[in-house]
């Protein structure tokens, strides 16, 4: 064997026969060499108040700001009392928001928390976590400040091209921390990257969940069955409509197939590759497949189940999760907020526009999605990352 593949071939051998767990290290190599489709991105435009008013919705439900001017908001949680807290990973911070005289807008903000690169937030009680590109922190939250920041864990793997790590308790109490892939399409050097871990909320017992994830951003449990999900995002440069964004079930020890495997199963034909496709397709069979899969390139990023009383029933249980938009497409895919719908069984059956109306066309947009949350009083709250803008949507 030629002895520049034979650690190639290794490596390789170590992903589909023995699990990332097994990988030695080594640097990533870019597996698309054949590039497909297009390079377009919108120019963004001012939200200004009659493009605000061209948002659609569901008739019944209505669009108003909840707070405008917050810089570039990413994720969003809400406190029991109420607090919007809003990651802000481009001034290194968490803004704390209120509406305090019930009007439906924030007028009440302050910097609660100054961290680089945050990110990720998940609350539990009085405490608040917190996720950087290589660390996850713990906070107490005391009425209107967050005090005692201690670090839990720490090592998380390289940023790459994917740094935003994301946070969620499930309902067995543990931390679930998701991160993404430093590439495109690549095999990694480190076995915690393209996976999602678990953690005790001290930071103990530390393990990998769920792994062959290139970026699941969004990801949440169902409100009755305890089910966990995820949308995970597909690699560039494979066509404008190939691979789909796809919803996955996310089981503890599942392999979801990345960067080989796609959807339902799907082996890509990636570069030429030292790898036997014997053993491709064997690990096509035991990965898992793909629920439901939507547009490609739509850039899938927080995920919200709703909880709340004020939409009508049949949004109970159903889920939200912000499109922020693509690039790699044409025509441009995303920019937009769509609903999972879920049946009794808790079983997805669709993914639907929702809130759309961002892309004014093909060439510009005023909004790119990013941040969901339900509000305390039933609403879904909407960050733009691009014109500082939170939007609260209602039911009439």
């Amino acid at each position: 064997m030629n002895r520049s593949l034979q650690p190639k071939l290794c490596l390789a051998l170590a992903v589909i026969g023995m699990g990332i767990a097994s990988l030695p290290t080594m640097g990533a190599e870019e597996l698309i060499e054949n590039r497909r489709g297009h390079s377009l991105r919108p120019e963004s435009v001012p939200a200004t108040a009659a493009r605000i008013r061209r948002l659609q919705a569901p008739d019944g439900f209505r669009v108003r700001t909840f707070a405008e001017g917050v810089g570039s908001p990413r994720m969003i949680a809400v406190g029991e009392d109420g607090t919007v807290y809003v990651t802000r990973r481009g001034s290194n911070d968490v803004l704390a928001l209120r509406d305090q005289n019930g009007d439906g807008k924030a007028d009440y903000r302050r910097v609660v928390v100054r961290l680089p690169r945050v990110h990720g937030i998940a609350l539990r009680g009085d405490k608040m976590f917190l996720a950087t590109v290589n660390a996850v922190y713990a906070a107490d939250i005391r009425g209107t400040a967050v005090v005692n920041r201690r670090r839990i864990l720490s090592g998380l793997p390289p940023g790459g091209r994917h740094p935003n790590r994301t946070l969620g308790f499930g309902p067995d109490g543990m931390l679930y921390v998701s991160v993404g892939s430093t590439c495109n399409a690549c095999i990694e050097d480190h076995p915690e990257t393209a996976a999602i871990l678990r953690a005790r909320p001290d930071g103990s017992g530390r393990a990998i969940f769920a792994r062959g994830l290139r970026n699941t951003i969004g990801f949440g449990w169902h409100p009755e069955t305890g089910e966990m999900w995820g949308m995970d995002h597909g690699s560039d440069w494979l066509g404008d409509d190939f691979p789909p964004e796809e919803l996955n079930r996310l089981q503890n020890g599942g392999d979801y197939g990345w960067p080989f495997i796609y959807a339902k199963r799907h082996i890509i034909n990636l570069q030429s590759y030292p790898i036997p496709m014997s053993r491709i397709r064997a690990r096509a069979e035991k990965s898992v497949p793909s629920v439901l899969e939507y547009t490609a390139h739509s850039s899938p990023l927080q995920m919200a189940f709703y909880t709340g009383q004020q939409f009508p029933a049949a949004y109970r249980n159903d889920a939200f999760v912000a499109m922020r938009g693509s690039w790699n497409r044409r025509p441009p895919s995303g920019y937009e907020v769509v609903r999972m719908r879920f049946d009794q069984n808790g079983q997805p059956q669709e993914i639907q526009p929702f809130l759309t109306g961002f892309l004014l066309s093909n060439r510009r947009h005023f909004g790119r999605p990013v941040g969901l949350a339900v509000d305390k009083w039933g609403s879904l709250l909407v960050g733009d990352e691009i014109n500082g803008v939170i939007y609260r949507v209602t039911y009439k």
